[in-house]
């Protein structure tokens, strides 16, 4: 697949300018060069996106057991920032954000079911790491939570650092990037502890609570959030320590452009919808709007939607359905949520933040 950067930008006009002029297909295809410097194309035709829509469901893996990003609750309804995603996209391209199934997958099984076929999309906080776009075969869109990864411990423990650990068990969830950042820092503190491995985040949290493990360790907004579902949430706290950076967000398998364009850039247009001060109350009022940019964005001028393969209001759909970056961080992680967190490095980058949408044009 095509890399964002200069060199990509000057070899794409290049191609243009040696070939034809591109059909409506091909503006909708992705491609990778080849060893022989051969160009080779993924349409909209050949890709998840058809299958998508032909289905006309979204099927999104989540993790379905992190209150804030993705929880089912007894009556069967998913909730959450994750889930959120899943609601935009589908949004998006059925104007209907229940056009969703959801799968829950643990750690273990969630890349093998994405480049299975098993599902089309996962939203299930999954750091972006070099290893997991390459060797792996993911392709990460947009970061929608930026993370890292701490400790909980009973605060009648005693423990205030990692290297109070000497001797003393953590219970972490298997084939995660938490497991090999524990080890790591352990490492480097020199440390000996025990890991307890779980294949699943609710045996993991199941164990912390019976006192199988001193520690539990995972990205800190899953600790605040797995903590609210303990018994006793006021007697465990949160070592004021960060072991790792964990930028979370959606992903789909590896060559297919066509289709990763779709979730890429409906995750960055709710960050963009933020940027506008567009939300799903007010979106109505930006109808006809006499500036280009959100014309473009709503899809009432340009092609910018049928250049994927999808409807022009795209995004339209997904603000009126969903609501923009900010409004889907304050009812499930925010001052409307029980959690009440502060939006940190996960605001706008006017406003201090790390989050940034390139320009819809």
């Amino acid at each position: 697949m095509k890399k964002w950067g200069f060199l990509g930008l000057a070899l794409a006009l290049s191609l243009t300018t040696a070939c034809a002029t591109p059909t409506t297909d091909d503006a909708a295809s992705g491609g990778d060069a080849t060893a022989d410097g051969e160009e080779t194309t993924t349409t909209a035709g050949d890709s998840r996106l058809a299958a998508v829509l032909e289905r006309g469901q979204l099927v999104c893996g989540v993790d379905g057991g992190i209150p804030g990003f993705s929880f089912v609750d007894e009556s069967g309804t998913y909730s959450g920032l994750d889930v959120d995603v899943c609601r935009a996209v589908a949004a998006a391209l059925f104007d209907d954000p229940d056009a969703v199934e959801y799968r829950r997958l643990d750690s273990t099984e969630r890349f093998t079911a994405l480049s299975g076929g098993e599902v089309d999309m996962l939203s299930r906080n999954t750091t972006w790491t070099l290893s997991r776009d390459t060797q792996v075969g993911m392709e990460f869109g947009p970061t929608t939570f930026y993370d890292g990864q701490g400790m909980m411990v009973r605060e009648a423990s005693g423990i205030t650092s990692l290297e109070d650990f000497a001797g003393r068990a953590v219970c972490v969830e298997t084939g995660t990037t938490t497991e090999l950042n524990l080890t790591d820092q352990m490492r480097k503190l020199g440390v000996d502890f025990e890991p307890v491995v779980f294949q699943d985040a609710d045996a993991a949290y199941a164990a912390y609570d019976e006192g199988r493990c001193e520690g539990m360790t995972s990205d800190k907004s899953q600790l605040v959030a797995r903590r609210s579902t303990l018994p006793t949430p006021d007697e465990h706290v949160l070592l004021e320590v960060t072991m790792s950076k964990e930028p979370l967000g959606p992903l789909t398998v590896n060559n297919d452009s066509a289709w990763f364009d779709v979730v890429k850039w409906v995750t960055f247009g709710l960050i963009q919808a933020e940027e506008f001060g567009i939300t799903s109350e007010n979106i109505g009022e930006f109808t006809g709007s006499e500036d280009p940019n959100i014309a473009r964005f709503l899809g009432e001028e340009g092609t910018l939607g049928e250049d994927m393969g999808i409807p022009n209001d795209f995004m339209a759909r997904a603000i009126t359905h969903v609501g923009n970056y900010g409004e889907v961080f304050e009812r499930n992680l925010g001052a409307d949520s029980q959690f009440n967190l502060e939006r940190g490095q996960n605001a706008l980058w006017t406003e201090g933040g790390l989050l940034y949408a390139p320009p819809f044009r």
